[in-house]
């Protein structure tokens, strides 16, 4: 008789989630995100690419009643291009939206608005003037990231963060093309750089810089260096064992780590099983 299947282990920190989110850069979010929060800045989240939801996850926590976050990523569907095609293929074959989802609501009651196809939807999708904080981490070709710029310049309130990663990685240059071609001609005035991210805004950057540098100053797990260039203050941040903050818990009672290749195999479980075992988790741990 074959045995019956096992029910999944779902994802129990958000370091068991697979993805390329640092620790220190999972400290910047919410350190612009809960400045928003206590400035009471209102405004809509979104995220352009979410792969396997890690920094998703990260975002859904600071969700306020009122507010809406949006997540839009190709996930199954046909690229618009043959290049981008080509791109999702060699680096994102294994995702999947159910991936995605199932991750997402091992740590939330309910998934954020799911748009699947091109980045290039976005803006019919999302009202402009809605969004204060704004991930963009799709397609690093050129003429994709130039767009996706665009779009959050757009979407974004006034002082408004957007985030740009692999901005300096080197098997990205149309990203970092498109990234300084924004600051030297379109407006965008950095906040500061991580290893991998630049952190943004159409807005006046010097309040948020101030009280950034302040916070930076007061860590010793943080370096720090500030530089000046085409009129932009700069402010560098590299991690020095930096501990990602204690965020988010899981929706469901704790579970054991597992291996890369049980995560693999649970990407494949759709969510509605991935809810029923939370739910059936949640029940167990209450004493139900």
């Amino acid at each position: 008789m074959a045995n019956a299947q096992q029910a999944p282990v779902l994802p129990g920190e958000l370091g068991d989630v697979p993805g390329w989110f640092p620790a220190l850069d999972q400290t910047l979010f919410t350190w612009f995100l809960q400045r928003q929060e206590t400035l009471g800045q209102r405004g809509d989240l979104l995220e352009l690419g979410v792969y396997l939801g890690k920094s998703a996850i990260l975002l859904g926590r600071h969700l306020r009643p009122g507010e809406t976050f949006t997540v839009c990523d190709l996930f199954e569907s046909d690229a618009p291009d043959g290049a981008n095609q080509a791109e999702a293929s060699k680096s994102y074959a294994s995702l999947t939206r159910q991936a995605f989802e199932r991750n997402y609501l091992a740590f939330h009651d309910a998934l954020p608005r799911v748009i699947q196809g091109p980045s290039s939807l976005i803006t019919g999708e999302v009202a402009a003037g809605t969004c204060r904080f704004v991930h963009i981490d799709a397609s690093h070709l050129y003429e994709h990231v130039y767009d996706d710029i665009g779009a959050a310049r757009d979407l974004l309130v006034p002082d408004g963060i957007v985030v740009l990663d692999d901005f300096r990685s080197e098997h990205t240059p149309g990203v970092s093309v498109a990234t300084w071609e924004a600051v030297l001609n379109r407006g965008l005035r950095p906040v500061c750089l991580s290893t991998q991210k630049l952190y943004g805004t159409w807005g006046d950057p010097g309040a948020v810089q101030e009280e950034l540098l302040g916070m930076l100053r007061g860590r010793e797990d943080c370096g720090l260096s500030v530089q000046d260039a085409a009129g932009h203050r700069l402010v560098r941040v590299r991690a020095r064992k930096v501990k990602a903050p204690a965020a988010p818990a899981p929706a469901a009672a704790p579970v054991r780590r597992r291996s890369w290749s049980r995560r693999v195999a649970v990407d494949l479980l759709p969510p509605v099983v991935t809810r029923a075992v939370r739910n059936s988790l949640k029940a167990r741990a209450g004493g139900g």
